[in-house]
């Protein structure tokens, strides 16, 4: 119910601050600060990242590399059985010495129990949970129930498809060694990029977020988990209560409360967790609105904290703010071009074109977001760059802002329900049959990068 009501009167805030502007106010200055403010705060996080570049030549970053924890990897499983087995063998061939895999079958309906049994008996360190039918559903739940069986010092949560580098946790595990650090997050890259368009799409969105991710750590900002590769420090976990069985998003929950605790969240480029991309629209829509969904409730379950936490710093909050409006701005510039288009209608004195000029402004600035960070994270040439940027630009805005006004109604008008919208895996057969070869060539890739970082 508070959701609902924090929701009603921002949308509310929102409404008036359209009505008086249009009355009072040439749009000409809404694109003018619109454009400035987000400009500005790119140009801030771009200068930031330079500013650590350059002072990371001068002098590089002292890891520990003795610093070895216990590390649990928890793998949540329903209705895993086409993946799991290919899983569990690449996370167990992990170079690091300290770790156990705990595999939990959640309720599944398949034969995804017997595998766990199975591979369990297979390898000594892995141990299988199964789950009642009747426990309470959803990833968080299934974490929570685990946790106290795990032996470790931080716990490594991975997706069911996930694939990793043998190093994967020798080079993420000392990034979460500082006392103020509560986890540390591995870029997340798809593995079945070139199987159609919309697999495509989705890895080119990876990139963006990548590029935010990776701006948002240079300025010690609001990083988040992403739910697949988010290594957690047992310490920090406990301070939170564990993951909120209550939300579809554990991983952006998560986040958010360990910032509101005081607790910094790392991002680790150089470090990538390969998982499989949906691979139709339909299963693609419900992903995105469980993600949008999530996201929007979390903020509002949060508000307060958000905004009056005593422990979380200034340039955290602040760079939180300005990620809500990633889901302020669609609903938004929908709102103003029904009023003006509205006003058009009834032949009004309106501003319509001035509207979808800022529309035109604002879908131009993501896309300009996607170029760069196409060109730098996938490694294309400058004409599929602008290409696939253009391509990307427009299924994001064809994607996310219809759900995010939806899902602005749905909370609003209609009863929460804990609605997973779970992501089938083992659909493509890339992660089937090929994922050996096509983790060799991103990792060719990322190899030829780092020799041209430690070239320049």
């Amino acid at each position: 119910m508070i959701e609902r009501i924090v929701l009603t009167i921002l949308i509310a805030f929102l409404w008036l601050f359209l009505f008086v502007f249009q009355n009072y106010m040439s749009t000409f200055w809404a694109i003018l600060f619109l454009c400035g403010f987000m400009s500005l705060y790119c140009i801030y996080m771009q200068v930031a990242l330079k500013h650590q570049k350059i002072k990371l030549r001068k002098k590089p970053e002292e890891l520990n590399w003795n610093y070895k924890p216990f590390v649990s990897v928890m793998i949540p499983a329903h209705n895993e059985q086409d993946v799991i087995e290919k899983t569990v063998e690449n996370i167990n061939s992990m170079d690091y010495e300290k770790f156990e895999i705990i595999l939990i079958d959640d309720r599944s309906e398949d034969n995804t129990a017997e595998k766990l049994k199975e591979l369990e008996q297979k390898y000594d360190r892995v141990r299988a949970v199964i789950r009642d039918k009747d426990a309470f559903p959803g990833k968080s739940a299934v974490l929570n129930e685990v946790l106290p069986l795990s032996k470790g010092e931080a716990v490594l949560v991975f997706d069911a498809d996930a694939r990793v580098n043998p190093d994967f946790l020798t080079k993420l595990v000392p990034h979460l060694e500082k006392d103020n650090v509560g986890a540390v997050q591995a870029r997340k890259v798809i593995i079945n990029r070139e199987e159609n368009f919309l697999t495509r799409c989705q890895d080119n969105e990876y990139a963006l977020d990548t590029h935010f991710q990776v701006g948002r750590n240079s300025i010690k900002g609001a990083v988040e988990l992403r739910g697949n590769g988010e290594l957690i420090k047992r310490e920090a976990l406990d301070d939170i209560n564990g993951w909120n069985n209550y939300t579809i998003t554990d991983d952006l929950d998560m986040s958010t409360r360990l910032h509101i605790k005081g607790w910094d969240v790392r991002f680790c480029a150089d470090v990538c967790v390969y998982e499989e991309a949906v691979v139709k629209f339909i299963p693609l829509l419900k992903q995105r609105r469980r993600w949008v969904e999530g996201s929007i409730r979390r903020y509002l379950e949060h508000f307060w904290g958000v905004l009056f936490s005593k422990d979380m710093s200034l340039r955290v909050s602040i760079d939180m703010i300005a990620y809500i409006t990633e889901f302020i701005l669609p609903f938004w510039m929908i709102s103003e071009i029904c009023f003006q288009a509205f006003k058009y209608v009834k032949e009004s004195p309106n501003c319509i074109s001035s509207s979808l000029l800022v529309s035109i402004v604002v879908c131009g600035f993501f896309t300009t977001g996607l170029l760069y960070s196409v060109r730098k994270y996938n490694h294309l040439s400058r004409w599929q760059s602008v290409k696939q940027a253009i391509e990307t630009g427009i299924f994001l805005c064809c994607v996310w802002f219809p759900i995010v006004v939806f899902i602005v109604f749905k909370i609003i008008f209609f009863k929460k329900t804990m609605d997973w919208g779970k992501t089938q895996h083992g659909v493509t057969k890339v992660i089937d049959n090929n994922s050996e070869k096509e983790l060799q060539k991103i990792e060719n890739t990322e190899e030829i990068q780092s020799e041209e970082k430690q070239a320049i």
